[in-house]
């Protein structure tokens, strides 16, 4: 096992941290609702506590830190590696965008329907990520899969509140 130099620590703590902030973008939109509009939802038999919510996610952009770390981190390779690393982490930022525009679209408009538009690009980008992440580092990818199989559980979710509060 290597041990981190102190660039490439500071450099995943960056990477977690942005993660991190985009969860806390998305929470602005979130803690806004919470209490209100969506407190007065129909909400489905298997929706999970905030609770448990906050903590996944907090674990998943967690994930989605360190994944990064391991693609953007240096490496000699030659020019079509570094392509793809570039396209990958270009995937990864849009995907991350897209990330926090689900809490704006649930909870800052208030609409279950453009939250599961969103979240249904947000699937389709992970999936995108995930693969570009492979042909650089298959730990990387494997990280994002918790990711995957949440957004999964909470497209599902998202249907299901839109189908309750029509």
């Amino acid at each position: 096992m290597k041990i981190l130099s102190h660039s490439e620590l500071i450099r995943l703590i960056l990477c977690i941290a942005v993660c991190q902030m985009a969860g806390a973008i998305g929470s602005l939109f979130t803690a806004s609702s919470v209490g209100t509009w969506y407190a007065d939802l129909s909400k489905p038999w298997f929706s999970p506590p905030g609770w448990v919510i906050s903590a996944v996610w907090i674990s998943l952009f967690t994930l989605m830190g360190i994944s990064l770390f391991l693609v953007w981190r240096p490496a000699l390779a030659g020019r079509e590696q570094q392509a793809n690393k570039k396209i990958a982490l270009l995937v990864f930022a849009i995907q991350l965008l897209v990330n926090a525009g689900w809490s704006w679209a649930f909870f800052g408009l208030q609409s279950p329907p453009a939250g599961l538009a969103v979240i249904m690009v947000l699937w389709l980008l992970i999936l995108l990520t995930i693969w570009r992440f492979w042909l650089i580092s298959r730990t990387a990818a494997w990280l994002l899969l918790p990711y995957l199989l949440w957004v999964s559980f909470a497209a599902f979710l998202n249907y299901s509140f839109w189908r309750l509060n029509l």
